[in-house]
């Protein structure tokens, strides 16, 4: 009786070793198999993020990749000899082509070819067109007879900005009022002196 017990003991042994090792391996392969999903979910998750960066939502219609671009311009607003200041945060980041940032509200940052400074004022809920520069809240200041609005880039008189793209180190006034040529020559200046934060 001793040898039939030590064979079954040795068949238990062999019978739980192989049985043991097969669940080892089935785990080890349902690991290897968590992991490779994993790897794939993590893989095209990236790669979403990486085509969303570039096709996002929202942006302009003619705007080129976020990121294909980027440059700076300084920007001046003055209504009345009024500086409008666009530091607060309901100026800052509506867009991720466009936009003002770092509560600063005098330079402009530009992400993206093919935006416009329409795009830019139109995130800002600012209407602008070639007569008139409306707020948000209806408020409107429109050329008449008394008051122009007036446009200009690194200096020179424009008669429209909507469609403009900025270039680095570009500087754009916006005028309304009836300032006299040494007026308009002092906000130039003042422009020019601008620092541009990048």
């Amino acid at each position: 009786m001793g040898r039939k017990e030590r064979k079954e003991r040795e068949v238990k042994r062999e019978n739980y070793a192989s049985k043991h090792s097969a669940a080892k391996k089935k785990e080890t392969l349902i690991a290897i198999g968590v992991l490779a999903i994993i790897a794939v979910i993590v893989g095209y998750s990236a790669y979403l993020f990486l085509t969303m960066t570039e096709t996002a939502p929202g942006g302009p219609d003619n705007a080129g990749a976020l990121g294909s671009e980027h440059s700076h311009a300084a920007l001046l607003v003055k209504i009345f000899g009024d500086t409008f200041d666009f530091s607060s945060p309901a100026y800052q980041i509506k867009s991720s082509w466009i936009h003002f940032e770092g509560r600063d509200g005098t330079t402009i940052h530009k992400h993206a070819t093919g935006v416009d400074l329409g795009y830019l004022f139109e995130t800002l809920a600012i209407g602008l067109d070639d007569q008139c520069y409306i707020f948000s809240d209806g408020k409107q200041f429109c050329s008449n007879e008394d008051y122009k609005l007036k446009f200009f880039i690194n200096g020179e008189q424009v008669p429209d900005i909507s469609e403009y793209e900025i270039m680095e180190d570009d500087r754009v006034l916006v005028l309304y009022g009836a300032e006299t040529p040494e007026e308009i020559e002092a906000y130039l200046l003042q422009l020019d002196n601008q620092e541009l934060v990048k």
